[in-house]
């Protein structure tokens, strides 16, 4: 029997554009103009997400994941229109986490971050641009990318030196222990993430993470596996 894959809408006010997200999978998530089309491109993703999984060793439970379980549509915000990515949390994001459940969580994020590094380092500098020659090359993606998830891991009081962003390998390895930590102790103590659940900063962050790695796997001009 095929595995089912969990599946929450986010529904742009204006109707302009829907995301679809997997509440069990972090950073597994798309946009598009309709429903339908979020769901169908998150169910094309799932092979790209693929290694994430391995890297948390929890493939096995992804593979054969083919049926998409819609459990829940919820509306989002203007943001959610213009940039087809969610914005809102839902009641799935508000629900408590075990400690199995958070621990299964960090380490998909850790995965995402790790996937990440690996992308990083094998692509080339220079990306492939877009129809009308812009975008941003390599390192401007990873400094944007690494700056604003170190952004949003103040809201756990996570900072960086003199507000300085992290690029380093030693440097985010201390400061990624240290934003995983910091999310284990908030959700000890009940505590949310400023106004965001602790579930919706660890999967925006992972999803923004994954989005980056995926741009710069589609932008690279090299040749062979990335």
């Amino acid at each position: 029997m095929a595995k089912k894959v969990r599946v929450v809408i986010e529904e742009g006010p204006k109707g302009k554009r829907f995301v679809a997200w997997a509440p069990d999978w972090p950073g597994l998530e798309r946009g598009a103009k309709t429903p339908e089309a979020a769901v169908e491109s998150l169910q094309e993703y799932i092979p790209r997400y693929v290694p994430v999984a391995k890297l948390a060793k929890l493939d096995a439970e992804l593979a054969g994941a083919t049926v998409m379980d819609v459990v829940e549509r919820y509306p989002g915000t203007g943001s959610t229109d213009f940039w087809g990515i969610s914005f809102a949390y839902s009641s799935v994001d508000s629900l408590a986490l075990s400690h199995e459940q958070l621990t299964r969580e960090i380490a998909l994020m850790r995965a995402c971050w790790r996937r990440f590094d690996v992308v990083r380092h094998r692509v080339s500098a220079e990306m492939r641009k877009g129809p009308r020659g812009g975008g941003r090359d390599r390192d401007r993606i990873v400094r944007h990318t690494l700056a604003t998830v170190q952004e949003w891991a103040r809201k756990v009081g996570v900072t960086t030196p003199s507000g300085d962003v992290i690029v380093d390998a030693d440097g985010l390895k201390a400061y990624r222990a240290a934003h995983c930590r910091a999310i284990t102790s908030f959700n000890s103590e009940g505590k949310m993430a400023r106004t965001w659940p602790l579930r919706f900063l660890i999967r925006h962050t992972a999803f923004h993470t994954m989005d980056h790695t995926w741009e710069m796997e589609d932008k690279n001009v090299k040749m062979g596996e990335t």
